[in-house]
């Protein structure tokens, strides 16, 4: 018997970056971790931004906040020295925004082929890591799903056809809408325990270990006779 984690995640999200980071520190460690299924869900930042829509994403953090440019690249500095801690690379300036619905998409198009960890992955870095941007720009986004081991024509294919997986994302926002999940990211362990945010990772580590101590018992047998099934009765 598994324990379900289901995280909801936005490319655009610097600490969803930093806290799939501390979780997997939290997994690594754990006794149990070959009994932990990981489940990746979609919430968008910004829904209301169309495909074609990027820009640079300090003006845009200041204007949101109403904060100045400078405090703003003062925060990007901070998680930047946040993500070294966890020895992840991250590129505190000129990195763009816009809209992560194909990505989105894509993701549950690689949860079917096997290969959502890696994509994720893959968009992550191309996102923090790597200085060539990654919004509103397709042959930039097939390039990382190739990366992360997709085939080329099958997510060019996805990527021409709008509704392909549309549902699917949607259906997870609906789903975080119902829980209230007003930010990101959002750890929900076996639909009873949560945890917002990049907390540290003893949190993860104190959540995996209530959730799987609170599994059910599994149903032992303590005895066996005639009985009757869907293809009849033992005589």
């Amino acid at each position: 018997m598994t324990t379900r984690v289901e995280i909801w995640t936005d490319i655009n999200c610097p600490f969803c970056y930093l806290g799939k980071a501390r979780f997997e520190q939290a997994l690594h460690s754990f006794e149990h971790r070959d009994d932990v299924e990981v489940v990746h869900r979609s919430f968008e930042l910004d829904p209301t931004l169309s495909a074609d829509e990027s820009g640079p994403v300090i003006p845009r953090i200041a204007a949101k906040y109403g904060i100045t440019v400078d405090q703003a690249a003062a925060n990007e500095r901070a998680i930047a020295a946040q993500a070294a801690e966890l020895g992840l690379p991250y590129q505190s300036s000129g990195r763009d925004y816009g809209s992560s619905f194909d990505m989105h998409r894509l993701l549950h198009f690689a949860l079917e082929q096997g290969r959502q960890e890696a994509l994720l992955d893959a968009l992550y870095a191309g996102n923090f890591a790597e200085t060539e941007p990654v919004f509103a720009d397709t042959e930039r986004l097939v390039d990382l799903a190739v990366r992360a081991g997709l085939d080329e024509t099958e997510v060019r294919a996805v990527l021409a056809d709008p509704t392909a997986y549309a549902d699917a994302v949607r259906e997870d926002e609906r789903t975080a809408a119902q829980l209230g999940v007003t930010g990101v990211p959002f750890f929900v362990f076996d639909n009873k325990y949560a945890v917002s945010g990049a907390q540290p990772t003893e949190v993860f580590t104190q959540a995996l270990t209530t959730a799987y101590n609170d599994r059910p018992a599994p149903l032992v047998t303590v005895a066996e006779g005639e009985s009757c099934g869907p293809d009849g009765c033992a005589v």
